[in-house]
């Protein structure tokens, strides 16, 4: 390990933030250091403090302790994201025998000089007891490979010498932070404290020490790890039956709606069973599937993790399977069965307190015999966070079992850091959107009705996959949208190729896992008088609205299926389908093509719970950023038919409805979410989006 410490940095920290002090902008320094390294910490695990003077309320310059606060990651810390406290108060309780964890937090937030900070972090007094100006605390994989053993002391001793303090397990909080007090008391000379199965300290009196400290004892385990292991085959590169790259990608593509759809659950709600699902992100690197491939992987994967300030994220044990049992619906389904029972009995062993409920019981990490790990959550960012800690904990237990064997806290301890309210306070969920865990494809979504739809199923939550058959005016009309950039993702397909649409549908699972709520709604027009149509533009539009239509609606279907827990159609039909304008017969045809599609889908898709409906939108023009290409083709031969410029067309279409509003891109959006959303047990309607026009009433 490389220190990345640079001085000019350094000192433009200083210059940045000259008005924090030296010692806070350095503290900010090496805290972004220790974050940027994944090997050191990951999405806000680990804790940094700088201990310096800060004015009170009456002016007086009193001793305070920067402390990371708990929600602050350490890539991107900010001085706001380490909270003051005052020290002495803090010092003051090393005195006592005992402290519980209330009164602890009492005691930490009491002596903050800003009662609206974040609250500090649950080790501020591991912080606050050591004398040392600065302290690193951090969860290295090279420090944990040495401890996760059955002896940790041999490894450590033979890695460090004297160097450092080794500590055994001892539960975050009060007792652990005067162990480790008393440990450097009687070891003043040391250079860190090694927390068995926890992660390391090192503390300095500047800002560089305390960082290269760390550097140099992570360096020193590396190496160690490198010198005994050696020379003999590692678990991450055994030749044992990991797939080659292609075959990971064809399996996955079968696995991950099956994997996805197991593990959803449904819940009862005041309008009936929903189900709260689930988004994937796979790992399938070359060492991941040599691991996964490996006679040792399943015992391994049945072990808790690699320190305990994963478990919240991951769950003690990730569900392993084979490779035709991720594929076979059913033998997932029991597998994970399995794997939820196996956690009720976790629980219910290791339950201290009667009042604390259980968390979900489903694996958020499988792992697949010879291709890689499926992280599942209910977001792409927590699932992607999710993926980080099990691709570093695959790789640590790798090398913990080729240095000797691996062996993680026992359950009951495990459990013990679960259930912690501390830890639990971390969960604090905001109130889910309406599409939470929802998967979503778009089709035609470059034009006015298809960027609307995206615009409105990404505000209520869902992760969609957008696609278009141009792909420049695709990407302006993504580019509009103020969404995360983790819920979207992008295609180009001509949807008159059956291979684009199933090339469009794999990307999806790859990036999702699968799909929930697919929309058809790509569609071209053609203006001209039936005895004038040219028949081969006939048949392109045909092509398109009708038999793109029909390509999306079999690729979905296989998916939906393979997934079993329902799901929702949404075909975008067209006031034409009911009542069609002279001169329009080409599009009016393709579009009652499609809503009869719809209808007959609505009949087959029902047996594997899908609902299958269709928006009746019409007069939908967009704006001149988002235009619609239906109006583009055909609004200057309306215009021509009507006598009317192009505002005259739009007031034209909005006073013959019966409400005399304009139709907005963004209300066939809403439109799309009321089905998606599966809050009434509907299919086969069409929900008209017109203003009203009577004669396109469904009848």
């Amino acid at each position: 390990m490389q220190s990345r410490w640079h001085d000019e940095t350094a000192r433009d920290y200083c210059r940045r933030h000259a008005d924090l002090g030296e010692a806070l902008a350095l503290r900010l320094y090496t805290s972004h250091l220790l974050g940027a390294d994944a090997s050191l910490v990951l999405h806000g695990g680990g804790n940094t403090s700088v201990k310096t003077t800060q004015r009170d309320w009456c002016g007086r310059e009193v001793a305070v302790l920067r402390v990371k606060g708990s929600g602050s990651d350490l890539a991107t810390v900010t001085a706001a994201g380490l909270p003051a406290v005052r020290l002495e108060p803090l010092r003051e309780l090393r005195a006592l025998d005992r402290l519980d964890d209330q009164a602890m937090v009492d005691a930490v937030r009491g002596a903050l000089l800003d009662s609206r900070a974040p609250n500090p972090s649950v080790e501020t007094l591991l912080h606050a007891f050591l004398p040392h100006a600065f302290v690193d605390h951090t969860h290295a994989d090279a420090i944990l490979a040495l401890t996760d053993q059955p002896d940790p002391a041999e490894h450590v001793h033979a890695a460090f010498g004297g160097d450092v303090v080794l500590l055994p397990w001892i539960m975050p909080g009060f007792a652990l932070a005067k162990a480790v007090a008393d440990a450097v008391e009687r070891s003043p000379r040391c250079l860190g404290v090694v927390l068995a199965r926890h992660g390391l300290l090192t503390f300095g009196a500047d800002a560089r020490q305390s960082y290269d400290r760390t550097i140099a004892l992570v360096d020193r385990a590396e190496r160690y790890l490198a010198h005994r292991i050696g020379g003999r085959p590692s678990m991450l590169w055994a030749d044992c039956g990991a797939l080659p790259p292609a075959e990971r990608r064809q399996w996955l593509l079968r696995a991950l709606p099956v994997l996805r759809g197991d593990v959803a659950r449904a819940v009862d709600t005041p309008v009936g069973p929903q189900w709260l699902r689930v988004v994937a992100a796979a790992r399938t690197d070359d060492d991941l599937a040599a691991f996964a491939a490996h006679g040792a992987a399943p015992q391994l994967c049945a072990t808790g993790p690699i320190t305990p300030d994963h478990v919240l994220r991951t769950r003690p044990h990730y569900l392993f399977l084979g490779r035709d049992e991720a594929v076979a619906a059913d033998q997932c389904r029991r597998a994970v069965a399995a794997h939820a029972a196996a956690y009720q009995r976790y629980f219910a062993a290791s339950r201290r307190d009667a009042a604390v409920p259980m968390l979900s019981p489903q694996p958020k990490v499988a792992v697949i015999a010879g291709i890689g790990l499926v992280a599942l959550e209910a977001t792409p960012a927590a699932a992607a966070a999710v993926a980080d800690i099990a691709e570093h904990t695959l790789r640590v237990k790798a090398l913990a079992h080729d240095l000797d064997r691996f062996e993680g806290l026992p359950d009951a301890e495990l459990a013990a850091m679960e259930y912690w309210p501390l830890e639990l306070a971390k969960l604090r969920p905001a109130p889910a959107p309406l599409l939470h865990g929802q998967v979503a494809f778009v089709t035609g979504a470059a034009g006015a009705i298809g960027a609307g739809i995206v615009a409105a199923l990404l505000e209520h939550g869902a992760c969609v996959h957008a696609t278009d058959v141009d792909g420049d005016r695709l990407a302006r009309a993504m580019a509009r949208l103020a969404a995360p950039g983790d819920r979207l993702d992008t295609s180009v397909a001509d949807l008159r190729d059956p291979a684009a649409v199933e090339a469009a549908f794999a990307q999806c699972v790859l990036r999702f896992g699968g799909v929930d709520c697919v929309v058809p709604n790509a569609g071209i027009a053609l203006a001209g008088r039936l005895e004038d149509l040219d028949p081969a533009r006939y048949e392109e539009v045909q092509a398109v609205n009708a038999g793109g239509t029909l390509h999306v609606l079999r690729a979905a279907a296989r998916l939906l299926r393979a997934q079993g827990t329902g799901g929702s159609i949404v075909v975008q039909v067209s006031k034409s389908a009911f009542a069609p304008g002279a001169g329009f017969g080409a599009y009016a045809a393709s579009k009652a093509a499609a809503l009869q599609l719809a209808r007959t889908a609505a009949l087959e898709f029902a047996e594997f719970g899908v609902r299958v409906n269709a928006v009746n939108a019409d007069a939908v023009f967009g704006d001149d950023e988002v235009p619609s290409l239906l109006w583009q083709q055909v609004g200057a031969d309306r215009m021509r038919a009507r006598g009317l410029d192009a505002a005259g067309l739009r007031a034209f279409y909005r006073e013959r409805s019966l409400l005399k509003t304009e139709v907005l891109p963004r209300h066939v959006g809403e439109a799309v979410v009321f089905f998606a959303a599966m809050r009434t047990p509907t299919t086969g309607a069409v929900l008209p989006v017109d203003g009203g026009l009577p004669e396109a009433f469904p009848r």
